[in-house]
């Protein structure tokens, strides 16, 4: 895919990329596809600090812990009131590095790396299990993500390689680890109307979010594309990277830099995806 070339011209040191689709297109949002890497381009296997692209795979854990029983969604986790719900889609309330309630359960979307930190520690501790064994063990084994760890924060300490997020995009577009109605759920909007700061973006009214995955839906100024489909749910990260789905594409992007966001993502990333969008559309009508 040409467009993934334009990795080449971002003024950052070292870059990934890739494209993850369906064979059956955008059937793949029904599962009934079968998503594979449809090209790559860039330091694939180069490990890089994901920031809070690992929020996504964090939350994965925590989903998969639901379904099996060791979790429930509407528990109490986190500050008074707040359930794991709430800690998931951002709403606990708490503070963006802190521990330290800002607003009452469910009536806020507060953006909160410290809200994960609480999620982490709740499911640790239910289960008995440190959270990135937990991880390791429900997401990344399963997987074959053998590149990617998390040292630290479930907010934001995952590292992983071009190549490994391909397989949780894939997994993304056709679940195997989860059922399709839980991960129909979790890129749904809960708590809808709700305002609040998308990092890097400003205010958005409304800020949508699922459960660990931010949705694009209205927003606008965005990190995707002007063509990127309203359901378009994923994540980027203040490293310079980003991990996005597109059921109505049938597609997911995963793009890896070494370089801290910034102006240059602002306005980077929503050309490129532009391009990869209506290059894979084009290929498909050809084809």
């Amino acid at each position: 895919m040409n467009s993934l070339r334009m990795i080449d011209n971002w003024p950052v040191p070292t870059a990934a990329a890739a494209v993850v689709s369906s064979e059956h297109g955008a059937d793949a949002a029904s599962g009934s596809g079968t998503p594979t890497v449809t090209a790559a381009h860039g330091s694939t296997s180069h490990r890089f600090a994901l920031a809070s692209v690992t929020k996504p795979l964090a939350a994965y854990a925590v989903l998969i812990a639901v379904e099996e029983g060791a979790v429930e969604l509407d528990e109490p986790a986190g500050p008074e009131g707040s359930t794991v719900r709430h800690l998931l889609a951002h709403t606990s309330g708490l503070a963006f590095d802190e521990d330290k309630p800002m607003a009452e359960p469910g009536t806020r979307r507060i953006y909160s790396n410290a809200g994960f930190e609480a999620l982490g520690d709740h499911l640790a501790k239910v289960t008995e299990i440190p959270f990135p064994q937990y991880l390791h063990e429900a997401v990344l084994e399963p997987l074959a993500m053998t590149s990617t760890e998390l040292p630290g924060s479930p907010a934001k300490d995952g590292v992983s390689t071009a190549d490994d997020l391909t397989r949780f995009a894939a997994e993304l577009l056709a679940p195997r680890l989860l059922s399709r109605t839980t991960l129909d759920e979790a890129t749904s909007v809960v708590f809808p109307g709700l305002k609040g700061v998308l990092p890097g973006y400003g205010h958005q009214s409304p800020n949508d979010w699922g459960l660990g995955f931010e949705i694009k839906d209205s927003k606008s100024p965005h990190w995707t594309g002007s063509s990127s489909s309203p359901r378009t749910f994923g994540h980027f990260g203040q490293s310079g990277t980003f991990l996005w789905v597109d059921p109505d594409a049938g597609a997911a992007c995963v793009a890896l830099t070494d370089r801290d966001f910034g102006q240059w993502a602002i306005d980077a990333w929503p050309p490129f995806t532009d391009a990869v969008l209506e290059e894979l559309r084009s290929g498909a009508a050809q084809g």
